[in-house]
């Protein structure tokens, strides 16, 4: 028999033996129908006495009932023991309810009452029904109370999930379960730098004295799932199951809010529970939406772990905070290593993508999802499964591009593209430059590669990041700065730090466009706008600089950037105005090699000053021209057609002439 089955064959018997001498109690009250013998009597009184003693006898019992269990962590007096224990053997047990009826002679009084208990048992107390008495504080039972009908004569019934705790049913209350939420485990051991933690907060959370109250754990960091396994950690080791709740289901008004705090505090002492409130979503000084949780955090006690982005000063009740970071690279590696065994796919999966261990699960779990390739390849899998399990937060805040381009449809000068390469052997070599030859143990700061892209519309900017998505297998979100900026001060430094905070797990690379709406040049501070929007530039350039992949700001005007700025770029590739004969590649490179093209003049083509945009444009237009064409085929005259159309949307000068078309071959003729 298992100890469950021992604990709950005991608790049967508790039960059975408590009913049994409230049958007999019940009895006592019932009005003699004939005479009785004081021969009789004594035998009643006996038979009282002894179960009376047989119910004393599982005092001692461990494991302790769940009635005497309940009574000590909710602080109840016998009497109000023993009219718990009325309003649950009501459901209990049949025979209870005529008992009552006759206890109380009057036939339609089936129920428990006040009166009934008061008579019933020993040592009864009017304040037992007092809202700040156990009863009614901890909800243990419910007042039906009809207008007109005295407290005393009013029903009482017991809550239905005490009733089954006294059963033996330990389940959380119906009412909190739509709230709460269970952690997800993880079977990765704990990494060095959070066992440390853990072992902080169990030597700092021993059980407080009856005049002290567990101080508040405050979590602090963008890293949820490590917190989480932090604090799962700490519970564990303190006999504790763990259950989150999110900030933002507290109730707002004073009285739900006040029953939700009750019961949580109710079911943390009976199941036991700590609680994870994961506030990372409220805004550090909003006070009216912290005002629900500040509430919560002064009226509940037990162990509660507060889940925070940043650190919340001035809570009013005695808080532990720690600064949580994601593993280290080499923690990371070590933790791919006990997944995937000792080879070299997790120095490289370590060296990308700076992931939580529960992410780590989740990638591994995934990429055993997806079909094996020819190769069964899994190290491929594994990356390809880490880069779906990092976008979705970042999905929500930036426009994720599919990257089509490569360094064969790329057209640009000589330097600039040695430049992209030398980005994308950057992006590529950071593990064994910051790790491996000890760059990172010098530097704070510049840990990532940034790069800015200038040049006019259409030269390219957005083709080269693709093609260095391409190169190193990553993510691409493009990031409109002009969007981001917002009129209310400090939302932009709140919308950057959260588009930061969802890039860092997946390394992706950030493609800012319209640098120049925020890096412009600064002009003097003349009033609060212009101070915040300075910090928010310093803001930007600190998560740049902290940010370990690649961030790309692309401006068409990049003599408005300031140059402050510019210096804390690590490159800065510039995309020209295409000159004629990379105007003639791109005319080369424009149409796939399915297009059914003919006689194309890319020298006559070349001439027209375009940018790779507008060519790009221009064949799209040709090649749906010529689809309805008879016969379906691109010709000069439909290219030239639609660069037309293409000069009068930039509303460019033209010379007709440039447009008109006149076979060579029927000239010569």
């Amino acid at each position: 028999m298992s100890s469950y089955d021992a604990w709950q064959a005991s608790n049967e018997a508790y039960l059975g033996a408590a009913l049994h001498w409230l049958r007999l109690r019940l009895s006592s009250l019932i009005p003699l129908e004939r005479h009785e013998t004081s021969g009789a009597e004594a035998e009643s009184d006996a038979e009282l006495v002894h179960a009376a003693t047989a119910v004393a006898n599982f005092e001692t019992v461990e494991p302790t009932p769940a009635l005497l269990f309940l009574s000590q962590r909710l602080g109840l007096s016998p009497f109000e023991r023993e009219l718990l224990l009325l309003l649950a053997a009501i459901e209990l047990d049949t025979r209870v309810a005529g008992l009552c009826a006759r206890a109380q002679d009057d036939p339609h009084r089936s129920y428990p009452t006040f009166a009934l208990a008061l008579t019933l048992f020993d040592d009864p107390a009017w304040e037992v029904l007092s809202p700040e008495r156990p009863l009614r504080y901890w909800r243990l039972l419910e007042i039906n109370q009809p207008t007109g009908q005295p407290l005393t004569q009013s029903p009482l019934r017991i809550d239905e999930r005490i009733l089954n705790y006294l059963k033996g049913l330990n389940y959380l209350d119906d009412r909190l379960a739509p709230l709460i939420l269970p952690i997800e485990p993880i079977k990765l051991a704990l990494p060095a730098s959070h066992q440390t933690a853990v072992e902080a907060l169990g030597r700092a959370m021993q059980s407080p004295t009856k005049t002290q109250r567990q101080p508040i754990v405050q979590l602090v960091g963008s890293d949820g799932p490590s917190k989480q396994h932090i604090a799962s950690a700490v519970a564990e080791g303190l006999g504790l199951h763990l259950l989150r709740l999110p900030s933002g289901l507290l109730p707002a008004h004073a009285s739900d809010l006040e029953t939700l705090t009750r019961l949580w505090q109710r079911e943390s002492m009976l199941l036991p529970l700590a609680l994870y409130l994961d506030a990372t979503e409220l805004d550090r000084g909003a006070s009216e939406a912290q005002l629900p949780l500040n509430r919560f955090l002064q009226r509940a006690d037990g162990i509660i772990f507060l889940d925070v982005r940043d650190s919340w000063p001035g809570l009013d009740r005695s808080t532990i905070t720690l600064d949580i970071a994601k593993p280290t690279p080499v923690e990371q590696q070590v933790a791919w290593s006990a997944l995937l065994g000792d080879d070299d796919a997790p120095a490289l999966l370590a060296s990308q993508f700076n992931i939580s261990l529960a992410t780590m699960e989740h990638a591994d779990q995934l990429a055993r999802t997806i079909p094996t390739n020819t190769n069964g390849h899994l190290p491929q899998h594994l990356w390809d499964a880490c880069l779906a399990s990092t976008r979705p937060k970042l999905d929500l805040l930036a426009q994720r591009l599919e990257p089509k381009a490569t360094w064969e449809t790329m057209v640009l000068p000589r330097e600039e593209t040695a430049l992209l390469r030398q980005v994308a052997d950057q992006v590529g070599q950071r593990s064994k430059v910051y790790d491996s030859w000890g760059f990172r143990r010098r530097m704070n700061r510049g840990l990532g590669i940034s790069a800015l892209f200038a040049g006019e519309s259409g030269t390219g900017k957005t083709m080269a990041a693709e093609v260095l998505a391409n190169e190193l297998r990553l993510n691409l979100y493009r990031i409109d700065l002009s969007s981001v900026v917002s009129k209310y001060i400090g939302e932009t430094e709140k919308n950057l730090r959260r588009l930061f905070d969802a890039a860092e797990d997946g390394g992706a690379i950030l493609f800012f466009d319209e640098a120049d709406a925020l890096f412009g040049k600064r002009s003097e501070v003349k009033d609060s706008h212009d101070r915040y929007a300075n910090i928010e530039i310093n803001y930007l350039l600190q998560r740049i600089e902290a940010y370990q992949g690649l961030a790309i700001l692309a401006t068409n005007m990049k003599g408005a950037l300031d140059t402050a700025f510019m210096r804390r770029l690590r490159f800065v590739v510039t995309f020209p105005f295409p000159g004629q004969a990379e105007r003639k590649l791109m005319w080369q490179k424009a149409f796939p090699p399915e297009t059914p093209t003919e006689a194309l003049d890319f020298d006559r083509l070349a001439r027209l000053t375009v940018t790779g945009g507008n060519i790009h444009n221009i064949a799209l237009n040709a090649a749906f021209m010529a689809a309805k064409a008879m016969p379906s085929v691109v010709t000069m005259p439909l290219v030239l057609q639609a660069a037309r159309i293409e000069f009068r949307k930039l509303e460019r000068p033209m010379n007709e002439a440039d447009f008109r078309w006149q076979d060579p071959a029927r000239v010569a003729a």
